[in-house]
């Protein structure tokens, strides 16, 4: 009994001691398990930080790279801005101030085009526009100064050549000259007409009026009159269409005009050789316009030539620079747009002739035109004197021909017979014989050949007369 109590005794404390070993066993075994996860855990965040680790090294290394690309870009383009800055001062600022002075220089554009578009270009910009701005205030500056000097200077002289003109006609006058010594004068006349011209247009250029008032004047006398300012005036051949023999232009614009019709015409004979002649001939159109044409036979102008003497002669830039007119400038159109500017008349140049040159046309409105009494109204001071003894000594030289439609009558201002070798520009004497009228004459042709005859035949006899009273002859 004893050993079964004891038996039993030791398999309880047995199973005791087995059961408190499960649970020390358990209880171990949940602590491990919480401690593997703990350590999971542990290990995950170590395997996190050390990735995120990584990731910011890799972060860190991409920037460093992105930072060192930025710095060789900026190191390239402040490069490539220095070169730009360089190739501004080399290059493009004196191609600026060539084509400041002539539009047909080029100014280059950008070395680098990689900085189209970007700040570096619109500081460049910003310089060439501040530069052109200088320059051009500057130029306007001492151009306005030098226009006013010349203006100055030109209507001084022109005031002078005007003086002159008086002496010489009042030389011509002097009916005891020998025939060599008028001849002389009215060659020295003609001379002094061609430097008036070139003065009136320096003058006009520079902002002056043309320096001469003059009445209303017949319009074939105004071109006949305006032709005898040229040398080679004898190649000018005048047709005149016009339907009204009385037919003028107002005289505020009778100088404009006739100092435009001087420049076209003397265009046209320095472009066109010396045995072509100039063709000009005046028509009304329909609208009340008078149409002056003048065509010759050169060889016309080139396109460039053309599209800078149409923006002249147009009138919309009635300011231009005399640093634009070239070297020696050319001052004829500039000087015609003036006009244009001032007058209200209109002339185009963009035309061919039908002579393979130039047609040059001058379109008066009819505000500027006007009829003149032909027996109320003497012809005006731009008209030839008839050659009455004993009036002034003519030009030797042949007039350019005014040659009349079948029709059409003559000017009222023309006597018959008694035409004048080069127009002149002459104040009629008190007792100066009055031109027939045209409604009892004829009207002709004027015969420069004829009236030579009789101009010569005049100074033969008054030489003639003199030789019998003066035994040393002509001196």
């Amino acid at each position: 009994m004893t050993s079964q109590s004891e038996l039993a005794l030791g398999l309880g404390a047995l199973a005791v001691l087995i059961a408190v070993v499960a649970a020390v066993l358990a209880r171990s075994r949940r602590g491990l398990a919480r401690q593997n996860r703990a350590l999971a855990a542990s290990l995950k965040s170590a395997e996190a930080l050390a990735q995120s680790a990584d990731q910011r090294r890799q972060a860190a290394d991409r920037d460093r790279q992105a930072a060192e690309s930025r710095a060789d870009d900026a190191a390239a383009r402040a490069a490539e801005f220095q070169d730009e800055v360089r190739h501004l001062h080399s290059v493009r600022l004196p191609a600026l101030a060539l084509h400041l002075i002539s539009s047909h220089h080029p100014v280059p554009g950008l070395r680098h085009e990689s900085l189209a578009g970007s700040t570096e270009e619109e500081l460049v910009d910003s310089v060439i526009d501040l530069v052109t701005g200088v320059v051009l205030k500057e130029r306007r500056r001492v151009d306005a100064a030098a226009r006013a000097a010349l203006r100055g200077t030109s209507q001084d002289s022109q005031a002078l050549s005007y003086r002159l003109q008086t002496e010489i006609e009042a030389l011509q006058n002097e009916f005891s000259a020998p025939r060599r010594l008028t001849e002389r004068l009215l060659a020295t006349d003609h001379l002094n007409e061609q430097n008036l011209r070139l003065i009136q247009r320096t003058a006009i250029v520079c902002g002056a009026w043309p320096g001469h008032v003059r009445k209303n004047t017949y319009l074939v006398e105004l071109v006949q009159g305006a032709s005898s300012r040229l040398r080679g005036f004898e190649r000018v051949k005048i047709n005149s269409r016009l339907g009204a023999s009385n037919l003028g232009i107002v005289g505020r614009a009778a100088e404009p005009v006739a100092v435009a019709c001087a420049e076209l015409m003397a265009n046209a004979l320095e472009h066109s050789r010396d045995d072509l002649a100039v063709e000009v001939s005046l028509i009304q159109t329909g609208n009340g316009s008078v149409c002056i044409t003048v065509d010759d036979a050169g060889k016309g102008m080139t396109s460039e030539a053309l599209g800078r003497g149409v923006r002249l002669v147009s009138g919309e830039q009635r300011e231009v620079m005399l640093t634009e007119l070239g070297d020696p400038p050319s001052q004829g159109f500039a000087a015609i747009g003036r006009l244009v500017a001032d007058y209200g008349f209109h002339v185009s140049i963009d035309n061919p002739s039908p002579y393979g040159g130039v047609r040059a046309v001058v379109s008066v409105p009819p505000n500027l035109l006007t009829s003149i009494d032909e027996e109320a109204e003497p012809p005006s001071a731009m008209a030839p004197l008839p050659v009455v003894a004993p009036q002034v000594a003519q030009r030797p030289a042949p007039t350019p021909a005014v040659q009349a439609d079948p029709g059409t009558p003559a000017p009222a201002p023309t006597a018959a017979g008694a035409a004048p070798e080069l127009p002149q520009r002459r104040r009629r004497a008190a007792t100066a014989t009055p031109a027939p009228s045209t409604a009892t004459s004829t009207p002709r042709a004027l015969d420069p050949e004829r009236e030579r005859n009789i101009w010569a035949a005049f100074q033969e006899g008054h030489t003639s007369g003199r030789n019998e009273t003066d035994p040393e002859g002509e001196q």
